[in-house]
């Protein structure tokens, strides 16, 4: 009997773990989701509200944290439950991350909301669009164990640097065109720049999501594709 109470008490924190994963995956989407509302509705009671909320993935994380150690250090996994122990642990941090981001977007979004309105803002739904439909994927992946499923996210992230890098020379001819858009497009490449990190993140999921199904990494060269760092944008002085 004691034997059965120890192994029914392992499985169940092996579900807190994986349950914690995706509260956190659905408190990432929800954040994101606000916090570009809040940007295109120039709402900064709502991007308060995505900033207050990151303390509670915060401390989600940290249980978790907590949850994993004890894991570690009571239960001594092997194998395939090792895998789902470290792969929790990395999630959790990559879901947090994310979160953070959603908060920065939602803080610039405040700072934002002083300047007249810019053009290349409403550029940023649809960047935020698929960056939320990469999280959802991966959790979902995540919940069903499906390595197909994250390896699809895993090649759909080059789509999302391909968006940042054409809204990047966008918020740069602004920027030349009038210095008076300066300020709200700097705030705009910040935010653009915290999406296009999302993306990486849910790419890093889908990657240990991978791991922990077959045990291998994904062989090949993780696809990117932003080009801002090689972008040279100059200003047309037959305006």
């Amino acid at each position: 009997m004691a034997s059965e109470h120890i192994v029914k008490r392992y499985d169940e924190e092996l579900r807190k773990l994986s349950n914690t994963i995706t509260e956190m995956g659905g408190l990432a989407e929800s954040q994101l989701a606000a916090a570009i509302d809040a940007v295109v509705k120039r709402d900064s009671e709502l991007a308060a509200i995505v900033v207050e909320a990151d303390a509670k993935v915060d401390q989600l994380q940290q249980d978790l944290d907590n949850l994993g150690v004890r894991l570690l250090a009571l239960r001594q996994p092997m194998a395939r439950d090792l895998r789902e122990v470290f792969a929790a642990l990395k999630i959790g941090s990559d879901l947090e991350r994310i979160c953070d981001y959603a908060a920065n977007v939602a803080k610039r979004s405040i700072a934002l909301n002083q300047t007249p309105p810019v053009r290349p803002v409403y550029a940023l739904p649809r960047m935020a669009h698929l960056a939320e439909l990469l999280v959802k994927d991966v959790i979902d992946a995540y919940v069903a164990r499906d390595a197909d499923k994250a390896y699809a996210v895993w090649t759909r992230d080059a789509e999302l640097d391909e968006m940042y890098s054409s809204l990047f020379r966008e918020l740069l001819t602004y920027m030349m065109e009038d210095p008076r858009n300066i300020s709200a497009c700097t705030h705009l490449l910040f935010m653009a720049k915290n999406i296009e990190r999302i993306g990486d993140h849910a790419t890093n999921i889908a990657e240990d999501l991978y791991y922990l199904v077959h045990g291998t990494r994904i062989a090949e060269a993780r696809p990117k594709g932003d080009q801002s760092s090689l972008e040279i944008v100059t200003p047309n002085r037959s305006a």
